[in-house]
């Protein structure tokens, strides 16, 4: 009986450790839970917004003047007496505010009676919000330049607000420009790069150094890469601020992730594909690309969508190589020869975004084109990550070993 009854050497030990792999398991659950909230949030926040300023109610649903119009500035009009009155009970909220926080937490009456006024001031201030808004005129610099301001003088406030008005045409323009031509650039030279390390190579002292220095690249931070890019680019090879000198810059930010997944692809191909092509006659050359190429083309288009996602935001590079806050002709207006494409600055959604958040005031008429670029870019970074993917999965199914 007392052998029955007691209990195995190890099933405490067994319970404890199953508790506690549970414990581990719902931690990394949870945090996994939260990042996935807090991207789904990011984006959600990013794409009600911008739909505000990129979708319309009415047909064709899209607001073709916002993605096609270049950046202008907003001059707006609103109704002075309302202007006034608002401004009148912001200040009185203010102070009611301040005197809340003076009174005692004893005194219930007074704090009660404060929250009240408080309350009433808020519901009046909204109604009013909600007549300024309906009763307030935008223009943008076009408008404003065909506008007779005399009848507005007596009646309306004016204010007007930098790039908050018009649209992003070259910026989509410019950014799609700049991806497509840093990638194409890190595509080329990466691969080549891979192809040599994964082939022609020999293990030894050079090689542990050229893969040690391919990934402390990686780790290096964007605004160095612009001083280098605007040090050897701009100044030394005498480019200027330029579309050809971001595409440079941003290709060699791209080329670690590039060529040590393409590296990867390739070196993951068995060497019987190699020796059976050595073996019939084919040189070297002939079987990497014929017999190693075409199957790591997956893992090449992998390194391509990460490219992407590492260039497409980067805001310091172009900032110093190749964007302008504004500018008024596309790429291909204005040329005097073919090659002044390759040498013009361009307008880059990332450095917009950053421009309109950062060099003027935060208000309600700045917030429409900071969302509405941002929901712009986003789509434009997905549209060039699902391309890859779609490639790449067409040439998975192509060649499979």
């Amino acid at each position: 009986m007392t052998t029955k009854n007691k209990p195995h050497l190890f099933s405490y030990d067994l319970s404890v450790k199953r508790k506690t792999e549970g414990v581990i398991k719902w931690l990394f659950r949870i945090a996994t839970y939260i990042v996935i909230l807090a991207a789904g949030y990011l984006f959600a926040n990013i794409i009600y917004n911008g739909s505000k300023a990129v979708f319309n109610v009415r047909a064709p649903f899209i607001n073709i003047d916002f993605l096609t119009q270049k950046p202008q500035t907003l001059h707006v009009y609103e109704p002075k007496l309302i202007y006034a009155e608002l401004k009148k009970i912001n200040a009185q909220q203010v102070a009611l505010r301040s005197e809340l926080k003076g009174l005692s937490l004893m005194d219930d009456i007074g704090v009660a009676s404060i929250k009240s006024k408080l309350k009433t001031l808020e519901q009046k201030y909204e109604e009013l919000d909600a007549e300024r808004k309906e009763g307030r005129l935008l223009f943008s610099d076009t408008e404003y330049r065909k506008l007779d301001q005399t009848p507005f003088s007596e009646e309306y406030t004016y204010s007007n607000y930098a790039y908050s008005g018009g649209g992003i045409g070259p910026a989509i323009i410019g950014t799609c420009l700049l991806v497509f031509g840093s990638i194409a650039i890190a595509l080329t030279l990466g691969i080549l790069c891979a192809i040599y390390l994964s082939e022609y190579s020999r293990p030894g002292r050079v090689l542990r150094i050229i893969r040690l220095s391919v990934l402390n690249l990686s780790g290096v931070p964007s605004i160095v890469f612009g001083l280098f890019g605007f040090g050897m680019f701009v100044l030394f090879f005498g480019w200027g601020v330029s579309m050809i000198a971001g595409w440079f810059t941003l290709a060699i930010m791209a080329l670690p992730v590039v060529i040590t997944a393409s590296e990867e692809s390739m070196r993951a191909i068995p060497k019987g594909f190699r020796e059976g092509s050595l073996a019939l006659g084919a040189s070297k050359w002939t079987s990497i690309r014929t017999n190693v190429i075409p199957y790591a083309l997956p893992g090449i288009l992998t390194s391509s969508i990460m490219g992407i996602a590492r260039v497409a935001g980067e805001t310091a590079p172009i900032m110093f190589t190749a964007a302008f806050a504004l500018r008024d002709q596309l790429p291909w207006e204005g040329l005097n020869e073919w090659t002044d494409f390759f040498f013009q600055g361009v307008m880059a959604l990332p450095y917009h975004i950053y421009v309109v958040s950062s060099k003027i005031p935060q208000n309600e008429y700045t917030r429409d084109m900071q969302y509405g670029a941002a929901f712009v870019f986003l789509f434009i970074v997905g549209f060039f990550a699902l391309s890859s993917i779609v490639l790449r999965a067409r040439v998975r199914k192509k060649y499979k070993w």
